[in-house]
């Protein structure tokens, strides 16, 4: 588990693409090159832990720790061209970097899917957990996202939240 885990607004865009074969409909990808903001959940974990969540998500077997000397020095590393084999380091928060995976293409590349209701639930439970943001805020912020935006209305992000 991580030692804890705050409330971080990054600069860049959450979006959706690409289909999950796991929730099904569009993927949250950020695209930090994009105007906007991230509301996220940064976890202080050790780099083996980081190494480990981020192999899984790259679909590769974990236990290897990955170099994360690019990311850190240059604020991005690409280890594939998949979706979530492209580290960036948005920041620095107390003195820690704030590394997230990412897919290698950006916002303007592909395609909004729309995200099923498991997969919004999900995140914005995340989101809610934080104690940062009202639902209200939270059922905003993902609905006018790329991808979700003219599918999820803030009120049916809402009512997933609420029920």
């Amino acid at each position: 588990m991580p030692v804890r885990s705050l409330p971080v607004v990054l600069p860049g865009v959450l979006y959706f693409a690409t289909e999950s074969l796991v929730w099904g409909g569009g993927r949250a990808f950020y695209d930090p090159a994009s105007a906007g903001r991230t509301f996220a959940v940064a976890h202080l974990v050790t780099a083996g832990q980081f190494s480990d969540i981020a192999a899984q998500e790259m679909y590769r077997e974990p236990g290897a720790d990955l170099d994360l000397t690019e990311a850190l020095t240059h604020g991005r590393a690409r280890f594939g061209d998949g979706r979530y084999e492209t580290l960036v380091c948005a920041g620095a928060m107390d003195g820690w970097p704030v590394l997230t995976f990412t897919a290698p293409w950006g916002l303007a590349d592909l395609p909004g899917v729309p995200p099923t209701a498991a997969y919004v639930e999900h995140l914005a439970s995340g989101l809610r957990e934080t104690g940062a943001w009202s639902v209200r805020e939270i059922a905003a912020y993902v609905a006018a996202s790329p991808g979700a935006s003219g599918h999820w209305s803030a009120r049916a992000v809402r009512e997933l939240l609420t029920r």
